[in-house]
């Protein structure tokens, strides 16, 4: 005997040979498998018809014993499987756009849940869409990098009173002097010392807001990929808006903190109260501070200032004639550096805030629809294009839920001719 199994959509046929018959009977006709299934199952089905033609000529199921369409059963059951999971996967899919109202609806809809997820991590604080990615605990690590820049500003050379202590202050005044009453402090010398310090320390805030914005590229990023990453030509006008946002938003802070710095160096002015009380605790010291450096008859290599720290005064006996407008020029720079130093952390944090609050409640939708209706960006239209990976994994999760379907039909019908030779 011989089997013929083949497809509807070929003319090729797949020849089985039966092995030889144990017990002689009448030979029925060829089981025929019609079907897409033969080039998925073929593998499988043939030794189960083998197996229940040698069983029919062998009149078991006189015996009471069923012929073994349990097996094809299960072959029935994985082809319900992987359509279930075919077509899961296929309404997980984005919903394919076909009309310019379809694309601006899809379009608000994403801006509006990607401005909502920045508004969570960026201003309240929320991580319930990342609860595993620390990266995206937005508020926590903006405090962090915060408190590393104050850090940095702190424990910077600048803001080390100890060192040297009075030699620049002594150096300063000494090319400053001028004919004209005597202890009278010399402005020029104070904005000397300042200008330099300022000029130390720029550096750092500039790369602080540098750093804090390139983050924030990356968490923009993150976002927009999340929301539109099923829409090709949304997702990539989305990006290139933010990237472009992100770098303005640079620009405009750095060129804030050059303001900011240009501004301490060319005036030195505070209406807070914490100079006058620093300057007031530090030169109440003063006296009793020089006392120590120029008449104490041991004459000690370190004295200690209350408020600065333990200081090297072995070098400072031989300016003694400056000493004490040395003194006071020093602890009027500490006491107005800390306004500087707070001025500068302050006013960057308030300025970054206000630039994120305007990002995400302003300047992002704004970017991205000129982007979207530029000339390089097409207009909405653009958006009914879907993404290459997008179609193709529709188009191949199609044909494989009809394959499926076919499948599922033809082996049906195979069972029933299995069972039906049961009868013979």
């Amino acid at each position: 005997m011989k089997m013929v199994i083949g497809k509807k959509t070929t003319n090729r046929a797949i020849t089985v040979t039966d092995p030889p018959a144990l017990v002689h009977a009448e030979q029925p006709q060829p089981l025929a498998i019609v079907a897409p299934i033969v080039s998925s199952y073929n593998e499988r089905i043939r030794p189960v018809l083998d197996a229940v033609e040698n069983l029919r000529r062998l009149n078991i199921t006189k015996e009471g014993i069923q012929l073994p369409t349990i097996v094809v059963v299960e072959i029935v059951k994985k082809i319900n499987e992987k359509l279930a999971n075919n077509l899961a996967e296929l309404e997980k899919l984005p919903t394919n756009l076909v009309s310019v109202a379809d694309a601006m609806t899809t379009f608000m809809h994403i801006i509006g849940l990607t401005n909502e997820s920045l508004r969570k991590i960026l201003l309240r604080g929320e991580f319930d869409e990342y609860p595993e990615d620390k990266k995206m605990h937005c508020t926590a690590r903006l405090v962090e990098m915060l408190d590393t820049y104050s850090h940095d500003l702190y424990s910077c050379a600048e803001s080390d009173a100890c060192k040297n202590f009075l030699m620049e202050e002594i150096k300063v005044l000494e090319e400053a002097k001028s004919i004209g009453l005597p202890n009278f402090m010399p402005r020029p010398a104070f904005l000397s010392i300042l200008q330099g310090k300022v000029k130390g320390i720029a550096a750092k805030p500039i790369g602080f807001v540098e750093n804090v914005w390139n983050y924030l590229e990356d968490v923009l990023m993150s976002v927009i990929t999340r929301h539109a990453e099923n829409y090709y030509q949304l997702l990539i006008s989305t990006r290139r808006a933010g990237q472009v946002l992100i770098a303005k938003k640079k620009q405009s802070s750095i060129r804030n903190v050059i303001e900011a710095i240009e501004m301490e160096m060319h005036t030195d002015y505070t209406c807070s109260p914490e100079f006058l009380q620093e300057y007031n605790k530090l030169i109440y010291q003063q006296e009793a501070f020089l006392n120590k450096v120029l008449k104490n008859e041991q004459k000690p290599s370190h004295v200690n200032l209350e408020g600065v720290g333990r200081i090297d005064v072995g070098n400072l006996r031989q300016y003694s004639s400056v000493l004490t407008q040395a003194y006071d020029l020093k602890v009027r720079m500490i006491s107005y550096w800390k306004i500087v130093l707070k001025r500068l952390i302050d006013t960057i944090a308030l300025h970054l805030m206000h630039s994120i609050n305007n990002l995400v409640n302003k300047d992002l939708e704004k970017e991205i629809v000129h982007d979207l209706l530029s000339p390089t960006g097409g207009g909405i239209e653009r958006l009914l294009e879907e993404s290459p990976s997008i179609s193709g994994k529709r188009e191949k999760l199609q044909k494989s839920v009809k394959l499926l379907r076919e499948s599922k039909e033809t082996v049906a019908n195979i069972v029933d001719r299995i069972v039906s030779y049961g009868d013979y």
